[in-house]
């Protein structure tokens, strides 16, 4: 936008700066945490499973330090506003039924919101896509239902079937993108606005694909440089991190991470 010398004209100086910081992009120390299932940690050869008493150790270890676990979508909407400080992003990958049960009374306790990424292509099936460990339920569609009318969290998709979409051909990607998209809002009565990647695999056609789908965010694990609002990191929490090991991925995360580059007002919050 041009900006005039004339004191008359509207467009003045601080109308363009006002234009240019709307389109300039917004960089952000994101740390955001990866769960799976809550529940018993006897049989978990992926070592994906924490216990509820781990789960609420570590959500007091960060209420303990001045930190609130949100949603993906509130997180970078108050980013997007400049008011990301003291957030922390809580997700949970594949919508297994014993979130509800075990990790939600937990979250309500510490005030705390979350994402849950849900497969609408198996609901109320079982983490069929793991050879080794027992068959743990995944939520039900009344399940999912009840979980997006709880304040605080945000139900976000997981593909339709839990592929890894870096070996989808375009045909199945569309599929895994746009239909679950689609299932997850006609399910819920809202937009969805993020997605996980299976596995945490992603490269640059599957990012692009998703981006065409409509989705305002995606979150991956360690996509190096694809890290951006469709390829965002995050750090694995499991049944062995304790007080100290939380401390050092905090620390670590902030250390070898760079800000992700986000797009100005690219999500807004979480309808309720």
């Amino acid at each position: 936008m041009p900006v005039s010398a004339d004191p008359n004209d509207p467009v003045g100086p601080a109308d363009a700066t006002r234009a240019e910081s709307r389109t300039r992009p917004v960089t952000a120390a994101l740390w955001v945490a990866m769960y799976h299932s809550v529940g018993d940690c006897s049989d978990d050869p992926y070592r994906i499973t924490v216990s509820p008493d781990r789960l609420d150790r570590q959500l007091g270890w960060l209420h303990r330090r001045g930190l609130r676990g949100v949603g993906m979508a509130d997180l970078l909407a108050a980013h997007a506003r400049g008011e990301g400080r003291g957030l922390v992003g809580l997700t949970f990958d594949d919508g297994y039924a014993d979130f509800a049960d075990n990790a939600l009374p937990l979250l309500k306790h510490w005030g705390f919101g979350a994402t849950v990424f849900v497969l609408p292509g198996r609901l109320g099936g079982t983490n069929e896509w793991d050879p080794l460990g027992p068959r743990r339920p995944l939520l039900t569609a009344d399940g999912i239902r009840r979980l997006a009318d709880t304040e605080g969290l945000e139900i976000a998709s997981h593909g339709l079937t839990h592929v890894d979409l870096t070996l989808a051909d375009d045909a199945l990607l569309g599929a895994e993108l746009g239909g679950s998209r689609a299932l997850l809002s006609e399910l819920t009565g809202r937009t969805v606005q993020g997605l996980c990647y299976p596995y945490g695999t992603v490269d640059e056609r599957v990012a692009d694909a998703v981006r065409a789908a409509g989705y305002g965010y995606a979150c991956a694990i360690d996509p190096g440089p694809l890290t951006g609002l469709f390829a965002l990191p995050r750090v694995h929490i499991g049944e062995n991190d304790t007080s100290w090991r939380l401390q050092l991925k905090y620390r670590l995360n902030r250390l070898r991470r760079r800000a992700v580059p986000l797009a100005a007002g690219p999500v807004t919050e979480a309808a309720r």
